[in-house]
């Protein structure tokens, strides 16, 4: 249970990374000097290749399981 719940909190940090990205990007159209947005899409790649270690390490360790009902064909 404790994965899911890495995964979920995960997931809603990349989104607020990228809300946060957006934000930052509209507010600093006028300072081409201003750095926000490239550090918080840093975060947000950063964010999202954590997400995918995790969601690797629940299916290699066999928390997470495919259970689609197409997934056993393949």
């Amino acid at each position: 249970m404790w994965l899911k719940l890495l995964i979920v909190a995960l997931f809603l940090a990349v989104l607020a990374s990228l809300s946060s990205a957006l934000f930052f990007l509209l507010k600093d159209m006028g300072a081409p000097q201003s750095k926000r947005t490239l550090y918080a899409l840093g975060v947000r790649i950063a964010l999202a290749a954590l997400l995918l270690v995790a969601i690797w390490y629940g299916f290699e360790s066999g928390i997470l399981a495919k259970t689609a009902p197409w997934a056993q064909k393949y």
